[in-house]
């Protein structure tokens, strides 16, 4: 129905110069060094806009969620890029902000006996705890002593990405030279044959469906000369950009993991000191890595990313991250520590390999969704704002010399840049250092390490699969552990009672349930309203929807449902799934989780923009 409303509706426009889609740290680097530029140092502008007759360059960044800041993460990064842009960058100026002051690599065994070791990593559990009087063994947890080079961000900063982008953005605004609306998403990019013409907002004042109901109000067409993409890996904008488009030869995305986290209040007492830094490995699932980062205030984020490689076809990931943080090495830490507020996302993890067409006539990409992750030293955020700097130093070339935003301009004055940068061999040395993750835990291991030693000259190249090719039948996942009987009445008795199968299977196969204390473990639910409403305006149409009804008949796995971050998928009338937008973070969990999917790796889940999502800045 709604699309052939389409067809009568009557849309306003307006014309910018440079219209920017998403505020995330990319986006951030681009607007503040573009700012910087627009003006000379007597305040006259570079260059005359084209949308609006004797005024300067007209520049307008559109973004989702309802505040900037809203629904990022917090991060540890070697900020090198950053300080480029702010060499006299104190991180008390930020909230949440301290330079990191000492990292630890954890290896965190199995303290209850229930993860899903292979057997080499269970002899190995049980050698360190056979000879842990001679080991730095303690709280099931061995401190690995070496760390490798690749891993090190001892001269960066722990920040809150959500309290930095409000820095960024405050300054920006003041400055006066770029305009940030937020709370405005952004439905389509506007094609003329092979350019971008601009942008589409989404309409406002429609049902579910996208129907318009009172109030309506058609999305206004944004016409620019150059429209800048960055609005994440599962940016509604770069996802269609790269369907009309395709990708590079040789490249794909099929790497993802979801990031988990808490932002927890530690006790009083703690003897962890700001800018203190954890990562590990090996629990609650080999798959699994987590980390710690501590803030100034007694403030810490605690989290866990979930892989696409990891082959539980029931991979919920709030339950792995409560069982996380009562690890006894972590809980030492934790216990009596209250949760502050929660967030999920994803996590393009295909790095240079995910890379698309990164300029097109009248367009550029920036960001994580332009392939600017860094997989083998798990950082994404400097390199991010690292490509908008790039990007707007080649817009300021143009303007100057007052050339049009051509595919071929572009590539000239942004890609190759790019391509010259400290950025292309660090991607290009990481490009298949988690390629071994695709065979197991140990084989990943072997591969990241082999890559990060040699210097990326040595990698196990295998071909990724899609996530949904890696994900197996219940019963084979759990062979040994339940029979095909038991799996089915559990399964049976899940989805009479619209019950998770996920937690249900977990307590079967020996996972404690979790002692909610009301304080730091909650219900999911509960969680959903602390530190930041999870909320959705209404007035817009869902942006998950079901291409194909029968393909969700069909579907067994239903992994839609058990991925969920907010558990805002769930059986529905039928069978069907069932959205919830309330409760939804936008972390597009669903989207590459999905095992109905076309010849062309399409899923039968259609992941659009959308408004609403988490209300928090820690985040």
């Amino acid at each position: 129905m709604a699309e052939e409303v389409e067809s009568v509706i009557e849309r306003p426009s307006m014309d910018v110069d440079i219209a920017c889609v998403g505020f995330g740290p990319a986006m951030g680097g681009f607007l503040t060094t573009l700012s910087r530029g627009l003006v000379d140092e007597d305040g006259i502008a570079i260059a005359d806009s084209t949308a609006i007759t004797g005024m300067p360059p007209q520049v307008i960044c559109y973004e989702r969620a309802d505040d900037i800041g809203f629904g990022v993460s917090g991060v540890v990064t070697r900020a090198r890029a950053i300080r480029a842009t702010f060499p006299d960058f104190d991180p008390e100026n930020v909230p949440m902000a301290a330079s990191v002051a000492t990292g630890k690599l954890v290896y965190l065994l199995d303290p209850i006996g229930a993860s899903r070791r292979p057997f080499a990593m269970r002899i190995a559990d049980r050698a360190l705890n056979l000879f842990k009087p001679l080991l730095p063994v303690r709280h099931s947890a061995l401190e690995i002593p070496f760390a490798p080079a690749f891993l090190h961000k001892g001269d960066g900063f722990v920040l809150s990405l959500g309290q930095f982008n409000q820095w960024v953005g405050s300054q920006l605004m003041a400055g006066g030279n770029v305009q940030i609306w937020p709370g405005m998403p952004v439905a389509e990019p506007l094609l003329d044959g092979q350019r971008v013409t601009g942008i589409r907002l989404m309409d406002q004042g429609t049902d579910r469906h996208g129907d318009p109901e009172t109030g309506f109000m058609a999305g206004m067409d944004i016409h620019a000369a150059l429209t800048v993409v960055g609005d994440g890996p599962v940016g509604a904008i770069g996802m269609q950009l790269d369907e009309a488009f395709g990708l590079p030869k040789g490249n794909q995305q099929r790497e993802w993991a979801v990031g988990m986290k808490f932002v927890i209040d530690l006790p009083d007492d703690t003897a962890l000191q700001p800018g203190t830094v954890f990562h590990t490995l090996g629990y609650p699932e080999p798959e699994i890595f987590g980390f710690l980062y501590v803030h100034p205030g007694h403030v810490a984020s605690v989290g866990i990313f979930v892989p696409s490689w990891f082959d539980s076809p029931v991979r919920t990931s709030y339950r792995y991250l409560q069982h996380f943080v009562q690890h006894p090495y972590l809980w030492q830490f934790l216990e009596g520590g209250r949760l502050r507020s929660w967030g999920a996302k994803s996590l393009q993890e295909s790095g240079k390999r995910g890379e698309p067409f990164l300029a097109l006539d009248g367009c550029a990409r920036i960001g994580e969704g332009s392939g600017s992750t860094n997989v083998l030293t798990n950082s994404g955020v400097d390199e991010a704002w690292f490509t908008g700097t790039l990007l707007a130093e080649g817009v300021l070339e143009l303007l100057r010399t007052h050339l049009p935003f051509t595919r071929e301009n572009l590539d000239e004055v942004y890609t190759a840049r790019r391509r010259a940068s400290w950025l292309e061999p660090e991607l290009k040395m990481g490009e298949h250092a988690r390629d071994g993750f695709q065979h197991g835990f140990l084989t990943g291991m072997a591969g990241m390490a082999l890559t990060g030693l040699s210097d990326g000259i040595l990698n196990l190249h295998v071909k990724a699969k899609r996530p949904h090719e890696n994900i197996r039948s219940l019963e084979d996942f759990y062979r040994g552990r339940l029979d095909v009987s038991e799996i089915d009445a559990i399964r049976q008795n899940c989805h009479s009672h619209n019950h998770s199968l996920h937690d249900a299977l977990m307590t079967r196969c020996g996972w404690p349930e979790i002692a909610l204390d009301g304080q730091l473990l909650v219900s999911l639910q509960d969680a959903l309203l602390m530190g930041g409403k999870v909320q959705a305006p209404a007035g817009f149409r869902d942006h998950v929807t079901f291409r194909s009804e029968e393909a969700c008949h069909t579907c067994g796995a239903r992994t839609c449902i058990e991925i969920c971050s907010g558990e805002a998928i769930t059986a529905g009338e039928g069978g069907l799934p069932a959205f919830d937008r309330e409760k939804c973070v936008h972390c597009g969990a669903c989207m590459w989780n999905c095992t109905q999917a076309d010849a062309e790796g399409r899923t039968n889940l259609v992941f659009r923009a959308g408004a609403g999502g988490l209300h928090s800045a820690e985040n």
